[in-house]
C-alpha cells in the first residue's frame, strides 16, 4: 500500500489533464495549452498542492520517448521525395537559417557558440505534436493540401533537426572526451539503432498473432533502443529513440507497431507536457523576461519569416498558414535545453525562459494558424464537421 498515494495522484492528474484540456479547446487552443497550465498549477513554484516531479519525470521520459520514436517510425522519406519534391530543399534550408539567424542572435547575447547554435535549432525546429494537432483537429481550416505539406515539412525538419543537434552534442560532449571518440560513439550507436531496426520488424513478426507479445516487443523495443543510446553513448533519450525509429523501413509490420504504440504515446506525452509546466519558476522566470521576449521574437519574426519566404518559393499552397502553424517549438526544443542545462552550458534562468516560449508559442500558433485558413473546415465528404 506504499505506493497507493502515487497511485491516486497520478489519477487525479490524468483527471485534470481531461478537464483542462477539455478547456482549453473549447476556447480554441490545443489541448497541450491545457496540460502545460496543470503543470503550472501542481509544481512547487506555486500555492497549493504540488506534484512528485520525480514520478512525473519518469512517466514522462517514457512518454517522449514513445513519442518519438512512433514519429521516427512514420517517417517515409522516400514516400516524401516522390511526392513532395519542393520540400526536400525548403525544410531543411528553413532549419539551417533560422539556425544560424537565432544563433547568432543568441551568441551576441553572451551565450558561448555550441549552446547559441543549439539554442539556434531549439528556436528553428516545431513541435510535431502541435503540427499534428493542427491539421486533424476538428476546428482546423487547412485543406488536404496544406495538411500534406504541413506534415512533410515537420517531418524533415525532424530528420534535418536531429542530424545537427547529434553534431551540436557531439562538440558540446567534446569538452568532457575527445571529440573523434564522441563522434565515434554517436556512430556506433547509429549502427545498433539500424540493426536493431532490421531484426525488430522481423521478431515482431513471429508474434504478431499474439497480441501481448507483440505490444510488449513494440513497447520494449523503443524504451530499450532509447536507453542504450543514452546510458552507453550519452545521446538523450528522446534523441535517440527517435533516430532508432527513423531506421526502421515501412512495412505492414511496422504499421503495426505504430498503431500499437499510439495509446501509450498519447497517454504518457500528457505527463511530458505536464512535466514542462512544472518547470517554470516564475522567480527565474522574472528574470529571465529579456530571454523570453528574444525566443519569442526569434519564433515568430525570423523563423516563421523564414518559413514564409521559402513556402512562397517553392509554390506550397497557403504559405501564410505554414508558416504559423510551424511558428512554435516543442519537445525537441525542450529536450535540447535540457540537455544544455544538465552541461551546464546556460543559466537557469535562460533556460526557464525557454520552456516559457514553448508554452506560448504553441497557444499562439494554433490560434494564428486557424486564423490564417481562409476556408471554413470541411470534411473529406464536403460537408461541414463538428467544432466541439
Amino acid at each position: 500500500m506504499e505506493n497507493a498515494a502515487a497511485v491516486l495522484e497520478l489519477g487525479i492528474l490524468l483527471l485534470a489533464a481531461v478537464g483542462l484540456g477539455w478547456l482549453a479547446r473549447r476556447i480554441g487552443l490545443p489541448a497541450v495549452v491545457g496540460y502545460l497550465a496543470l503543470g503550472l498549477i501542481v509544481s512547487p513554484f506555486t500555492p497549493g498542492f504540488a506534484a512528485d516531479r520525480h514520478q512525473v519525470g519518469l512517466l514522462a521520459d517514457v512518454g517522449v520517448v514513445l513519442l518519438l520514436f512512433e514519429v521516427g517510425i512514420e517517417v517515409d522519406i522516400l514516400r516524401l521525395r516522390r511526392e513532395q519534391h519542393s520540400l526536400f530543399w525548403a525544410a531543411p534550408l528553413q532549419i539551417l537559417l533560422t539556425t544560424l539567424l537565432a544563433g547568432a542572435a543568441v551568441l551576441a547575447a553572451g551565450v558561448e557558440p555550441i549552446a547559441a547554435a543549439t539554442l539556434g535549432l531549439c528556436v528553428a525546429m516545431s513541435s510535431s505534436v502541435v503540427v499534428v494537432n493542427i491539421v486533424r483537429s476538428r476546428r482546423r481550416t487547412t485543406d488536404p493540401a496544406t495538411e500534406e505539406a504541413l506534415l512533410g515539412w515537420s517531418i524533415l525538419q525532424d530528420v534535418t533537426g536531429v542530424a545537427l543537434a547529434m553534431a551540436f552534442l557531439a562538440a558540446l560532449d567534446a569538452r568532457a572526451r575527445p571529440l573523434p571518440l564522441a563522434l565515434a560513439g554517436l556512430g556506433l550507436f547509429i549502427l545498433i539503432a539500424v540493426v536493431v531496426a532490421w531484426l525488430l520488424p522481423r521478431a515482431a513478426w513471429h508474434v504478431r498473432e499474439q497480441h501481448d507479445l507483440f505490444l510488449i516487443t513494440s513497447v520494449g523495443s523503443g524504451l530499450a533502443i532509447a536507453g542504450v543510446g543514452a546510458v552507453v553513448f550519452s545521446v538523450p533519450l528522446a534523441l535517440a529513440a527517435f533516430v532508432g525509429g527513423l531506421a526502421i523501413s515501412e512495412g505492414p509490420t511496422t504499421r503495426e507497431i505504430r498503431l500499437r504504440l499510439l495509446p501509450f504515446r498519447d497517454l504518457l506525452a500528457v505527463l511530458f507536457f505536464v512535466g514542462i509546466g512544472m518547470l517554470l519558476d516564475p522567480a527565474l522566470l522574472l528574470r529571465g523576461l529579456p530571454w523570453l521576449a528574444l525566443f519569442l521574437l526569434l519564433i515568430v519574426v525570423t523563423k516563421s519569416g523564414v518559413a514564409f519566404l521559402l513556402a512562397r518559393l517553392s509554390g506550397l499552397p497557403r504559405p501564410l498558414q505554414l508558416a504559423t502553424s510551424l511558428g512554435q517549438i516543442g519537445e525537441f526544443s525542450f529536450v535540447l535545453a535540457s540537455t544544455l542545462l544538465a552541461a551546464g552550458a546556460i543559466a537557469d534562468h535562460v533556460y526557464v525562459a525557454l520552456v516559457a516560449a514553448v508554452a506560448i508559442s504553441i497557444g499562439a500558433s494554433a490560434v494564428l494558424a486557424r486564423s490564417a485558413g481562409r476556408r471554413p473546415n470541411v470534411a473529406r465528404d464536403g460537408r461541414l464537421e463538428p467544432t466541439g
